[in-house]
């Protein structure tokens, strides 16, 4: 049996919502292990007076436990 534990992670680019979650998932799996799924709670634009400054994504990330 398997036990599976979710973490919250921000990630932001200045290239797009895309970017920044991949951004997000490859830093997860730089210090979690077992990352099998991630979901994408929130995207937000941050503003820099009347333009997009940079992409906001907000996800969940589920890695398994090691026994």
């Amino acid at each position: 049996m398997s036990v599976a534990r979710t973490t919250e992670i921000t990630a932001t680019s200045p290239k797009g919502f895309e970017d920044a979650s991949r951004k997000g998932i490859e830093r997860a799996t730089r210090t979690l292990r077992n990352v099998r799924s991630a979901w994408i709670k929130e995207q937000e634009v941050v503003l820099e007076g009347d333009a997009v400054d940079h992409y906001k994504v907000t996800m969940k990330v589920t890695f398994i436990l090691d026994d």
